[in-house]
């Protein structure tokens, strides 16, 4: 079978069948934020997700979601007894995952949830008691506050390996209350500063939304303007479904 060869910026190559070639070039974007030849020049390390063809394959063919590929990109980063953040707890799922990468027997590692809805962090807190054993719920942390204020939050000397966002509306819950593009920067700002070299933000946006667009666009600002010797962006998109959810992986080399 023919197959086109296709080589991402910082991952290993992969062959892509015939049959998806179109499905590349029409459908999916996926934009590096940073110059590779500057990176080979300062010496960067590479981008250190390996395995990650699989997820991606799976996105591309609809048989995984963008929420999927940010999950199989966060266990290559996390390691046991990290400290870690969920920006915007929602209905959980996302404080669930990162518990079940975080924590082992030992009681090691942190879960910060965060969220400024007390229905979120109910519902989270209701889906860690039916999902995670009780020594490992320990090691969570609800908390009612704005994902701006994270660095109130962080105790000293704990090295923060991921910061994840997953904005717009609780699912479920009052479209009215949205993620605004203000709070959010200032967030990523914050996170910016108390993630650890090699950690990474993983921010899942959701544009169909009133504000979710500009709420987008302050983020690419943000992420694009990062300095290159110290920081790697990333866009995963699908383009002919203009309001599906939008992936940004911002890595700090």
């Amino acid at each position: 079978m023919e197959t086109l060869t296709l080589v991402l910026p910082h991952f290993r190559k992969f062959t892509v069948p015939s049959p998806l070639r179109s499905l590349f070039r029409r459908s999916i974007s996926l934009k590096a934020q940073f110059s590779t030849d500057s990176s080979r020049k300062s010496g960067a390390k590479e981008f250190p997700i390996a395995g990650m063809e699989e997820a991606f394959m799976g996105f591309i063919t609809g048989r995984k979601k963008a929420t999927e590929v940010a999950h199989s990109v966060w266990k290559n980063i996390i390691q046991k007894g990290d400290t870690v953040i969920d920006a915007t707890c929602g209905n959980g799922y996302d404080t669930l995952a990162l518990l079940t990468l975080v924590a082992d027997e030992s009681g090691r590692g942190c879960v910060y949830g965060m969220d400024i809805q007390q229905e979120a962090l109910d519902n989270t807190s209701a889906l860690l008691e039916i999902s995670a054993e009780e020594n490992k719920r320990k090691v969570v942390k609800l908390l009612k506050l704005c994902h701006s204020k994270m660095e109130d939050i962080v105790q000293n000397g704990n090295s923060v390996r991921l910061v994840v966002f997953n904005l717009g509306y609780l699912p479920g819950g009052d479209k009215a209350i949205l993620t605004m593009p203000g709070t959010t920067l200032a967030a990523l700002q914050a996170a910016g500063r108390v993630l650890v070299s090699g950690g990474l933000i993983s921010v899942m946006v959701y544009v169909g939304h009133p504000g979710g667009r500009d709420e987008l666009e302050s983020i690419q600002g943000f992420a694009s303007g990062l300095p290159v010797e110290s920081w790697a962006s990333f866009k995963l998109e699908m383009l002919n479904r203009p309001t599906g959810p939008v992936l940004i992986l911002i890595f700090k080399k």
